[in-house]
């Protein structure tokens, strides 16, 4: 051998190095926005919903990487997965053959999708957002998609595109031709379609910027809409997708509805191997891959890779074996119902929602008029500065990882491990109702930060 990488070398003498070198080389403002709000800790080894710091102390991850470690973090089966199939050393990505697990993990994955007959294997959620806009576009001969305001499809030309966030546009200019319309508002996405130049309409059955579910009956109606127009109902199920919402797919909690095309990722992965996918009609995919000519019009240079592949296949496996699903449904009812009870109980607890294990926590202005002082003063600096009041202390003083739902959103949004249990539940509620209590007390520590991001979000302005 030409020398030796030693990894847990490296590791032990330049861990320690770890904001230093992401100021320098990498984005410098995450390490100044996480000293700011005192998430800068060291995070040393990791299992299932917990991970622990530097001196040992135990953490309640209720953020998953953004819903990335469905099953927690270094789940056994999938780890031995990716050992066996390193050990295999296949003849991974020569382009010019068909390998067996890409086939394998597409049949396991369209058994929960039986109205979808084909997949594209990409690398993330955005790309398999990029893959379903070309491919619509495509088969429709179309050029316009429909999309929702608030809406987030990812963070590349072509989803953000179809992204209804605005923050994230801006500077990105000129993006593709596409419209909002608001979530639900079947009027608008009619008076859109008469256009005729509508390919297709995406959205996410329950969006992940402040956790806002489609009205009942809205996904079906859209889709009747859509296809008496020639359009496509796309359903971007990155974030909701393999049993958040406590269904497969989150668009299943409304009967009859069928999207032509599905984008699914993150939990995929088993939070090891980025892998993203998009499931299609076959007709759709027939008309994309219309020639051998075209047999190569569109694809991914580490769409399919065996570590990727493999990954998935071990995941939907270990969601089959263990009941991932119900659980998720059965633990996410007692959480949202145990957190519905403590609304009554603060005045600046305005709403729960969600589904399973996606729930969104809204506040809102008091009544009080010390309290409503306090409010109106968070709100005159930066809308959402409560809510980070909020996950401040339950990360420092009660050890859980939680995070605001979107820029200027009074909104906490749980996307915690699908595997979490009663006694995670319990702690999540204890730390909660401490940190609401401190709240309503209208002083001490947590109302001393809130000034101090007062003071910083008028410093920025």
């Amino acid at each position: 051998m030409s020398g030796e990488f030693d990894l847990r070398a490296l590791l032990a003498e330049r861990g320690g190095e770890r904001y230093e070198l992401h100021a320098k080389y990498l984005n410098h403002q995450l390490p100044r926005m996480l000293h700011t709000i005192g998430f800068d800790k060291v995070y040393e080894r990791a299992e299932g919903a917990h991970f622990w710091d530097a001196d040992g102390v135990d953490h309640l991850d209720m953020l998953a990487g953004f819903g990335v470690m469905g099953l927690g973090r270094h789940h056994p089966v999938v780890r031995k997965a990716l050992h066996d199939v390193l050990d295999a050393q296949l003849a991974d990505l020569t382009r010019f053959d068909c390998q067996p697990l890409p086939g394998l993990l597409a049949e396991r994955l369209l058994a929960h999708s039986p109205h979808l007959d084909r997949v594209f294997f990409g690398n993330s959620g955005t790309e398999a957002v990029e893959t379903a806009l070309k491919f619509a576009r495509y088969a429709t001969g179309r050029p316009r998609v429909l999309y929702c305001t608030h809406a987030f499809h990812g963070l590349t030309t072509g989803s953000l595109s179809v992204n209804g966030e605005q923050g994230f546009r801006q500077g990105f200019d000129p993006l593709l031709p596409d419209t909002a319309i608001a979530l639900g508002d079947l009027e608008a996405l009619e008076r859109e379609l008469r256009r005729g130049d509508v390919a297709a309409f995406v959205v996410e059955p329950i969006q992940g910027k402040g956790v806002h579910e489609s009205p009942p009956g809205f996904l079906r109606a859209a889709q009747e809409l859509l296809h008496r127009h020639g359009a496509l109902l796309i359903a971007d199920e990155v974030q909701t997708g393999l049993g958040r919402t406590g269904d497969f797919y989150a668009y299943q909690h409304e009967p009859g509805v069928e999207p032509d095309l599905v984008c699914v990722a993150k939990a995929l992965s088993g939070g090891y191997v980025p892998v993203g996918a998009t499931l299609g009609k076959d007709w759709i995919f027939k008309k994309v891959y219309s020639s051998m000519d075209r047999v190569l019009v569109h694809s991914a240079s580490f769409g399919s890779n065996a570590q990727a592949m493999a990954a998935g296949l071990a995941v939907l496996a270990v969601m089959e074996d263990e009941g991932t699903v119900a659980h998720a449904r059965r633990i996410g009812d007692l959480l949202s119902g145990r957190l519905k009870e403590l609304v009554p109980r603060y005045e600046l607890l305005h709403e729960i929602r969600g589904r399973g294990l996606m729930i969104g926590i809204e506040f809102g202005r008091p009544s009080s008029l010390g309290l409503r002082g306090r409010w109106t003063m968070l709100q005159a600096a930066r809308k959402g500065l409560f809510a980070q009041m909020v996950v401040v202390p339950l990360l420092q003083r009660h050890r859980i990882l939680t995070q605001v739902s979107g820029d200027h959103l009074e909104v906490i949004k749980l996307i915690p491990p699908l595997i979490i249990d009663e006694a995670d539940v319990d702690r999540f509620v204890t730390a909660f109702t401490a940190v609401m209590d401190e709240a309503h007390g209208g002083g001490g520590l947590m109302w001393d930060f809130g000034k101090t991001l007062v003071k910083q979000a008028v410093a920025q302005r």
